[in-house]
């Protein structure tokens, strides 16, 4: 228990580093009455709420405005939080002018245009000061890829913590990390990736992937979020990018859904940037296929990652198996809130193993980060 207080008072002392006079929001899900849970995953969701008002209680010690928010779980990741929610977050004033300019409903809908979505920011930078300082979301769906979060940090500077999935293990594991040498290290790989024009990732299990990031930077989630408008998951530990839309080629062979490991392999094959076939009896190939019809922004690869965090170990939750050092990741659906034009209220991550990541420059030139899971002799990697 010890350790577990003391991980949670570093993320208000080290990650945040918050003032006494900021203000901060914390905020979980409950399971539904309705929500089909497996057996192994319910003791883990149950606990969510405890480590939440856990967080709520230290988080007190720190600084007295302290908000706690919880709402019956949304039916998946990357869609737009209740408005309860945004009333906590920015103030019920802003959200009644979004309401009253008619830009509240298409923003939960995610089914707003770029011009409404520069009027809605407009009306959020006028009220910037009534919004919270920092946000701590760790509920069980993620609030990462939405505009709830894109308006808090890019908008308002709030800084923000993302920890959909989380499981209490994982304050003795990826969360027990040297911040420091995380954040070294994964600034490096990030420079190094920001440079190259087109990525190439191959696995021994039969992984394929060409994607451009042409205009696109990498970016690096390294946990610290002491500046204004900063965001990161936590457990943190990744470099990733939004490639460009259309560009992506090749086929992922998918050992893992993102709770659990695959029974058979899935194959999917991608074209011009979006998935035109699952393939494998594995149940969950059926289940991936009907998210997939939903809406065919849902088949973009949204996003290409690169584990960063040796403390991190776990195969079977998302959350961590993406930050391991020496894994990728490639994602579905959603972009449009770290750089990509796809809006979509879907996204999802899958992590393959012991990947080889090729890197060419605009001029041509090739360089390998990667080989079999290990990085190569790169500046403070």
């Amino acid at each position: 228990m010890r350790l577990f207080t003391n991980v949670i008072r570093s993320i208000f002392t080290t990650n945040f580093a918050i003032a006494p006079d900021e203000s901060v929001l914390i905020f979980t899900d409950t399971i539904r009455d309705d929500e089909a849970v497996t057996e192994p995953d319910l003791s883990r969701r149950q606990r969510l709420r405890d480590i939440a008002l856990l967080m709520s209680e230290i988080g007190r010690t720190f600084t007295k405005r302290v908000t706690y928010v919880e709402y019956p779980a949304l039916p998946g990741h990357g869609i737009e939080p209740p408005v309860e929610l945004w009333q906590a977050a920015f103030g019920k004033k802003v959200v009644a002018d979004l309401d009253k300019a008619g830009l509240l409903t298409n923003i939960l809908a995610k089914t707003i245009d770029a011009e409404n979505i520069e009027k809605a920011a407009s009306i959020l930078k006028k009220h910037a000061n009534d919004a919270v300082d920092a946000v701590i979301a760790i509920a069980n769906f993620s609030t990462s890829h939405t505009r709830f979060r894109e308006f808090l940090t890019r908008t308002c500077g709030a800084r923000y913590a993302s920890m959909p999935l989380f499981d209490v293990s994982m304050f003795e594991g990826p969360m027990c990390i040297d911040w420091k040498a995380l954040e070294k290290r994964t600034r490096a790989i990030a420079k190094t990736v920001s440079a190259a024009e087109t990525v190439t990732v191959t696995t021994p299990d039969g992984t394929t992937m060409t994607f451009s990031k042409k205009g696109r930077a990498a970016l690096p989630d390294t946990g610290m979020l002491t500046k204004p408008g900063s965001f990161s998951n936590l457990p943190a530990g990744e470099v990733f990018f939004a490639p460009v839309e259309g560009s992506a080629h090749g086929t992922m062979v998918l050992r893992w859904a993102p709770m659990r490991e695959l029974a058979s392999p899935i194959t999917v094959t991608v074209r011009e940037g979006l998935v035109t076939a699952v393939d494998g009896s594995e149940p969950y190939a059926a289940m991936l296929c009907r998210k997939l019809d939903e809406r065919p922004e849902n088949r973009n690869i949204a996003e290409f990652g690169i584990g960063t965090n040796n403390r991190a170990r776990r195969p079977d939750n998302i959350l961590e198996s993406e930050k391991i050092l020496g894994t990728v990741h490639i994602a579905m659906g959603d972009n449009s809130a770290f750089g990509g034009t796809v809006k979509t209220p879907f996204h999802q991550d899958f992590v393959f193993f012991r990947p080889t990541i090729t890197l060419k420059a605009a001029d041509g030139t090739s360089s390998v980060l990667m080989t079999n899971g290990h990085l190569t002799d790169h500046p403070g990697t």
